[in-house]
């Protein structure tokens, strides 16, 4: 039986009983349906939703369940960030673009908010689950479409294994932590997800695929791409730059862009006005300015960030802003 759609709780509510399970995981989640296979009146779950700077993490304790999100939840809601979940106890199967893989407790999964999926939880289980802006794992679209729903290894020594203890204490002690020391960890985990991420989207593409002439030249696109998100927030960052930390030439590194459909600065003012968009989205950075928020991604000139944004969106950074906040 699936469960009836209804308005979300309070930010941090702790919820349990059949009449509210549907508003936690829709708040945390974007909009999902909740299916059982017992009576619902005697199903027990609870949802916790947590503000970690740029990340939201959830933390689930339930009864057997299934998560449901279907191409028209997708719409309605628009939502397009990126789900971590982090097995702590019992089995998550999950299911998106065509596949299906097991989590069990220690592993790692990735699964996007943007498409339709479905996680079946087929016993009593516990996990955390992060949700992750795009513009923070670094990746194009192609990329992430190859490391939804398959587990990461969850060894002790793995990044999964070195994640899960972090997590946790941060989940412990997140309400003795200040605003400022949470925006500080959230960044360390969002750039540790970003580098998993970015292993398991190799590891894929390579093992999915054999060698051929223009392996070589992703590769390279991959690193300088990287490199470009890792200095967004330099004003002074150019093809130039670009070309001699790489040690290739100009002529190259425009060429990488060129053959798929880009340019090097067009690349460059993409992911910084992905990164401005996240953050004006964010209640912690509202009661930074527009300008503020403009030259902390690498644009001298709010003017032409402005202007830019408009372009890119169809609103100003204002209205943008506005509109998510509610006001």
């Amino acid at each position: 039986m699936a469960a009836r759609r209804t308005r979300p709780p309070p930010p941090g509510a702790v919820v349990n009983g059949p009449a509210c399970e549907q508003r936690s995981f829709s708040r945390a989640y974007g909009d999902v349906e909740l299916v059982t296979r017992t009576d619902p009146a005697s199903w027990r779950g609870s949802l916790r939703l947590l503000h970690l700077g740029v990340l939201q993490v959830a933390s689930e304790d339930t009864d057997a369940v299934e998560v449901v999100r279907t191409t028209r939840d997708t719409t309605a809601d628009g939502r397009t960030h990126l789900f971590a979940r982090l097995q702590l106890q019992g089995t998550a199967l999950v299911f998106q673009d065509g596949r299906r893989a097991r989590l069990r407790p220690g592993g790692l999964i990735f699964y996007d908010a943007g498409r339709p999926f479905s996680v079946v939880l087929p016993e009593e289980q516990r996990a955390r689950v992060l949700m992750v802006p795009r513009p923070l794992l670094r990746l194009s679209e192609a990329e992430l479409g190859r490391i939804t729903a398959k587990v990461v290894d969850g060894t002790p020594d793995s990044p999964a294994g070195l994640l899960l203890p972090l997590l946790e204490g941060l989940v412990r002690e997140i309400d003795a932590v200040g605003p400022a020391a949470r925006e500080d960890l959230a960044r360390a985990v969002a750039d540790l997800l970003a580098a998993l991420a970015a292993t398991r989207s190799t590891s894929t593409e390579s093992a999915g695929a054999g060698p051929s002439a223009g392996t070589g030249q992703a590769a390279m696109l991959d690193r300088v791409k990287a490199t470009i998100d890792a200095r967004l927030a330099e004003p002074e960052l150019s093809p130039g730059v670009l070309a001699a930390e790489h040690g290739i030439s100009l002529r190259y590194l425009h060429k990488l862009f060129q053959e798929r459909g880009t340019t090097v600065g067009g690349w460059i003012r993409r992911r910084r006005l992905e990164a401005c968009r996240a953050e004006l989205a964010r209640p912690s950075a509202a009661d930074r300015t527009i300008a503020a928020v403009a030259a902390r991604w690498g644009f001298a000139s709010p003017t032409h960030f402005s202007h830019a944004f408009r372009k890119t969106y169809g609103v100003s950074p204002v209205q943008y802003r506005g509109r998510r906040h509610g006001v």
